[in-house]
């Protein structure tokens, strides 16, 4: 994820993009969002009761939601459930912003962050005091909603990556852990001679953030900005070595190339035909959550390397909550979503509903994630995310229309599926179509780093 300032200036004309010692700005001639606001709201008068509305769709936060309700009764929350992705709830909060009837706050991902500045939709939350809550947060989450020095959001979680894996089929079959991505082609090819009907994982076409988190781990760097000018350079050499390597286990027919989360993919969870999942930390709730049958039969050990012994993650989702352009009491939901994403209560019961990995500083210690696991056969697994944790290039940026190139290449791996060209040729022209859609933003490009 991206580590990085950044400062916003909107005008109607062309806007421009710089960086300056690792900090992402993104400029125009009009006036700065990072000023200051001449009309701050001033927080509720003792005994005042204030209402606010927050749209989320993490699992977990409607207990958390009743928690605080319970113990402020001068600050209510209204939890509205929206769906997660472009589509569903950004969509409406872009609807809602145009509108004016935005919600107070809103859970927005951290890689949708730079588009919502872009479009102004996020409350400046340094000029209310947010900044005296960094040390309570891990410094790279912190550092998601930060732009030249002006905070416009508060982090929740990430999702460090690990490889789940069915124990109980792999002792079967005599296959370890693959260590490396060259033993996890192996091990697929085994699996699938073993029984046909089983696969070690599958290919998501229409899921290319999971494809993101993968072209990460091997150390692709899709985005920079330099001067006044973004750099894009999606089609990598380390990018294209995981497309190809994708390309050669679909080939072979070793691998499924079904959607994950959906009916299918779950059956096969359940049924041993998909025996592993590359995947966040939240993955588990996913599993046991649509597989309870196989609890005991699931492990996790480390991402498949593509050095041999090396210790490279990545991290795939994270999110945080935001005060949203016109929010009518800022200071009342900054209080609350610092007290959502640190309070010890709060995150656990986040944590219960299989939210992620928190982005409170020492979240993990001493939660419910710190402890052996009866579905995951009595293994202390998230001390593999822990490690995880730490091993994520934390150099990667996003860029303010990652939706767009999400679609081209979901749009570019599905034609792979149907015949139409590979999953190499799908992230060449992704490259060429999002170099297109910064431009339509009137911004600088070139291409390479």
């Amino acid at each position: 994820m991206s580590r990085r300032t950044t400062h916003l200036r909107r005008s109607r004309g062309a806007l421009a993009v710089t960086l300056a010692t690792a900090s992402l700005l993104i400029s125009a001639c009009g006036g700065s969002t990072g000023s200051k606001d001449p009309a701050l709201q001033e927080p509720a008068k003792p005994g005042q009761k204030v209402d606010l509305r927050f749209w989320s769709w993490v699992p977990g936060v409607d207990k958390a939601v009743d928690k605080w309700n319970a113990t402020h009764p001068d600050i209510h929350v209204k939890l509205e459930k929206i769906p997660a992705g472009s589509s569903g709830g950004y969509a409406k909060m872009r609807a809602a912003l145009k509108s004016g009837n935005a919600p107070d706050l809103a859970q927005v991902e951290y890689q949708e962050i730079p588009s919502f500045l872009l479009e102004n939709g996020l409350v400046n939350l340094s000029q209310y005091g947010a900044d005296k809550d960094r040390s309570k947060f891990v410094d790279w989450q912190w550092q998601q909603g930060v732009f030249d020095k002006a905070v416009y959001a508060i982090p929740q979680a990430s999702g460090p990556m690990g490889l789940f894996y069915r124990s109980d089929l792999f002792k079967k079959w005599g296959i370890t852990p693959p260590a490396t991505w060259d033993e996890f082609a192996q091990a697929a090819q085994k699996i699938h001679s073993a029984d046909p009907k089983a696969y070690i994982s599958t290919f998501p076409a229409g899921n290319s953030a999971w494809f993101t988190a993968l072209a990460w781990q091997a150390g692709a760097k899709w985005f920079g900005v330099k001067g006044d000018t973004w750099s894009v350079n999606i089609d990598s050499p380390q990018t294209l070595k995981v497309a190809a390597f994708w390309d050669d286990l679909r080939s072979k027919k070793v691998v499924k190339t079904e959607p994950d989360f959906a009916n299918g993919w779950y059956k096969d969870l359940q049924s041993g035909a998909i025996t592993s999942w590359v995947s966040a930390q939240w993955g588990d709730a996913i599993i046991s959550g649509n597989a309870p049958q196989t609890a005991g039969k699931w492990a996790v050990a480390p991402m498949p390397q593509w050095t041999k012994g090396s210790n490279v993650s990545a991290n795939w989702g994270g999110s945080s909550t935001a005060v949203l352009k016109g929010a009518g009491h800022i200071p009342e939901a900054l209080k609350f979503a610092e007290w959502l994403n640190t309070d010890p209560t709060s995150v656990d019961l986040l944590l219960q509903g299989g939210y992620g990995w928190p982005a409170a500083a020492d979240g993990y210690k001493g939660s419910s994630l710190d402890k052996p696991s009866p579905f995951f056969g009595g293994q202390k697994y998230n001390e593999v995310f822990a490690e995880a944790d730490k091993s994520i290039d934390n150099s990667w940026k996003w860029i303010p229309t990652i939706d767009a190139t999400y679609q081209h290449l979901n749009d570019g791996f599905q034609a792979a599926l149907a015949g139409k060209g590979t999953f190499v040729s799908a992230v060449k022209q992704a490259q060429k179509q999002t170099v297109e859609d910064l431009k339509k933003k009137g911004l600088k490009v070139s291409t390479g780093q």
